[in-house]
């Protein structure tokens, strides 16, 4: 089992879409498949079940509040006399192979003391199950479905969950859209990311974390690529206005973020890369905007990529359109999730 974190700390990137897609095109290519909502907002939560109000929210949490990230992690947090055990997921019916760990708004509250625990934990007994609470969570929920992989939807931030959520990760995905913030959030990830690991290097060594109830485990981070997603199509390229961020994105990657991950040991070997087809800007695929197809996709709880065409609601030209830009999305999402699983298979060899 293998747990890929998607993150960055800029927003509206498309993490949360990435997550669901890159999930649901895993399982349709049959691999059993985990998506875990870390985001307090809880987005995907209400995209994979299709909720389309807060009063839905609400009562999935008056009927299913026990089953949830948060929830799974208060033995830990509230120091019950009882052990992290797997959350029961919920199954998505139209793609099986496709289990949801449910997000909760009340995750945010965890935020604190979890930070305190990671700075503090050596000199704070009490404190020590708590970073290692995650990775057990995840895991044994994991293992409870025999899940191949674990996709983990983040909020944007730097906090402490999102710090855990990364170092213990097996890889990480790093979706980005063509504009300028995107090219300033990879300078950033150059930063953060090293001082990330050099973290979770030291909280696996300390015996206080690694001889707790929940073990914080050696850190096996590597990063697989960028998404960019969100550019407007011109003539099966990328009109040149998101072209041009697009190239930039691509040459922050490989003269900051690539030199910087390096370093830090944060990468798989070069050849593994270049052998699936990457650049040197990791680049792991490109998708264009959803555009109206999006609509249909959250009303439907289904990819764009796997609408039916009743699902379109659409007549002559218009679904013609419609038939055109759904299948030129799978093709996308699929080679996408065939190189995710190529990179990850070679980086075992």
């Amino acid at each position: 089992m293998q747990k890929i974190a998607l993150f960055n700390h800029k927003g509206g990137v498309s993490k949360t879409t990435t997550v669901f897609n890159l999930g649901w095109m895993l399982a349709e290519q049959g691999k059993k498949v985990l998506i875990v909502d870390s985001d307090p907002q809880c987005n995907l939560t209400g995209m994979v079940l299709g909720f389309q109000g807060a009063d839905e929210l609400e009562n999935f949490y008056e009927t299913q509040g026990r089953n949830t990230l948060r929830s799974g992690l208060l033995p830990a947090f509230e120091a019950q006399p009882r052990s992290i055990e797997p959350v029961e997921t919920v199954t998505v019916s139209a793609r099986p192979g496709l289990h949801l760990l449910a997000g909760d708004l009340r995750l945010a509250e965890l935020e604190v003391t979890l930070g305190i625990a990671q700075e503090l934990s050596a000199a704070i007994q009490a404190l020590q199950n708590l970073p290692g609470s995650l990775n057990f969570l995840i895991d044994a929920t994991a293992e409870s479905i025999d899940a191949d992989y674990v996709l983990i939807d983040m909020s944007p931030g730097l906090g402490a969950i999102n710090q855990n959520l990364v170092s213990i990760s097996d890889y990480m995905i790093l979706p980005t859209s063509p504009d300028i913030f995107s090219v300033m959030a990879i300078d950033s990830l150059a930063r953060i990311l090293p001082r990330w690991k050099m973290w979770a290097d030291q909280a696996s060594r300390m015996p206080v974390l690694r001889d707790a109830a929940y073990p914080f485990p050696e850190p096996r981070l590597k990063v697989l690529g960028t998404v960019i997603q969100k550019y407007r199509p011109r003539k099966g390229k990328a009109a040149s206005a998101f072209q041009r961020w697009i190239d930039q994105i691509d040459s922050a990657a490989e003269t900051r973020l690539r030199p910087a991950l390096e370093s830090a040991d944060l990468l798989l070997p070069s050849a593994v890369y270049s052998d699936n087809g990457m650049g040197p800007g990791l680049n792991l695929a490109l998708i264009a905007d959803f555009n109206s197809l999006i609509s249909r996709s959250q009303e439907h709880a289904t990819p764009v990529f796997s609408l039916t065409e009743s699902q379109l609601a659409a007549a002559g030209d218009v679904l013609d359109n419609f038939i055109a830009s759904r299948d030129s999305f799978h093709a996308d999402f699929s080679g996408l999730a065939r190189r995710v699983d190529s990179l990850v298979e070679d980086s075992k060899v």
